[in-house]
């Protein structure tokens, strides 16, 4: 019976809060101009933009590209340091997949101000949006993180609201025409 624990992530095995610095550590090295624990906020913060960048199974290059603005402006790095804490990012969150998705959003929301989360689930959307098109999996996915972070469902819906014109479903079918 343990070994179907363990292979549903449910016994010894499953993630700890210690094996999220796992997948922050590496992140926050790179970001060595910044203090520690700002550093790995920020890595927490681009570990949740190539979560959302991954949602619908494949990153392109306008998502990537609106990652690292978004971390970069807010982090007040470097270009090349967002890059790189942003290219790390994504490799750990694909490497280790779902196993820590949960850890690090719930680390980033014990860490971060109303304010902070409320900015991270813009450039949730933005990421979402660069490529034209929030799909149905990207919106979940920053429900979902959304939640995990702490966010009242309310604010979620408002700031949902000004990316509507993106969202799948209020995209027109191929073909159709307005009426």
């Amino acid at each position: 019976m343990s070994r179907l624990f363990r292979f549903l992530g449910l016994g010894e095995s499953s993630p700890s809060i210690d094996s999220t610095s796992d997948a922050l550590d590496e992140i926050t090295q790179q970001l060595d101009e910044l203090d520690p624990k700002r550093a790995r906020f920020f890595a927490a913060f681009a570990y949740l933009l190539a979560r959302i960048a991954g949602a619908d199974l494949r990153v392109r290059e306008d998502e990537l590209s609106a990652m690292t603005g978004s971390l970069q402006s807010l982090a007040e790095i470097s270009p090349r340091e967002a890059e790189l804490a942003i290219q790390i990012a994504r490799t750990a969150m694909e490497e280790l997949g779902g196993s820590h998705n949960f850890l690090v959003a719930r680390e980033f929301g014990k860490e971060s101000t109303p304010n902070e989360r409320m900015a991270l689930l813009r450039c949730l959307y933005t990421v979402a949006a660069a490529d034209g098109i929030i799909t149905g999996d990207e919106a979940l996915e920053i429900t979902n993180i959304a939640e995990e972070i702490g966010l009242e469902r309310a604010d979620v819906l408002a700031l949902r609201s000004e990316f509507k014109d993106k969202l799948a479903e209020f995209q027109k079918l191929p073909g159709e025409t307005d009426s």
